[in-house]
């Protein structure tokens, strides 16, 4: 299956490539595995959603911002490789969701990541995973999500 027309068939688009923001590469290729840098829920940079989880986020807001992290990270992945279908699975992720005090959904948030990826993916975009809360997260975007995927 092509990944781009499953996309289409989805009704999206890869959004256009997120500006760096410091010294890092976007991607780090060690053999056959590709280390994505964390991705959040921006649009050319700019935050799409700002807040915390469990105060000025919902968390059917929170899955969205995670989607677009993904998003994200496979534009990321096509500028680095060119073809998205050279990916042979998800290894790893890492969710970084900036929580309320009393906010323990963190798993359910990372979900809207992880669903896209097994969309696009099949059971070979289901990878190991980790979903975290944190204090705050630059430009006070919910969400922020590392990859690691293999190739």
């Amino acid at each position: 299956m092509n990944v781009y027309d499953t996309l289409k068939q989805l009704g999206l688009e890869l959004p256009p490539l997120p500006p760096k923001g410091g010294i890092y590469k976007p991607v780090k290729q060690v053999g056959n595995l590709l280390y994505i840098s964390g991705q959040g829920a921006t649009h050319e940079g700019i935050p799409v959603l700002e807040g915390k989880l469990g105060k000025e986020c919902s968390v059917d807001q929170g899955q969205e911002a995670a989607r677009i992290c993904a998003l994200n990270a496979l534009s990321v992945l096509h500028d680095y490789l060119g073809d998205l279908n050279q990916v042979r699975s998800l290894v790893k992720m890492l969710a970084f969701v900036a929580s309320a005090d009393d906010f323990n959904q963190q798993p359910i948030v990372a979900n809207g990541a992880s669903q896209l990826l097994k969309d696009l993916y099949g059971e070979n975009g289901v990878g190991a995973r980790s979903a975290i809360g944190v204090n705050e997260l630059p430009g006070n975007i919910p969400v922020e999500i590392e990859f690691i995927f293999e190739i």
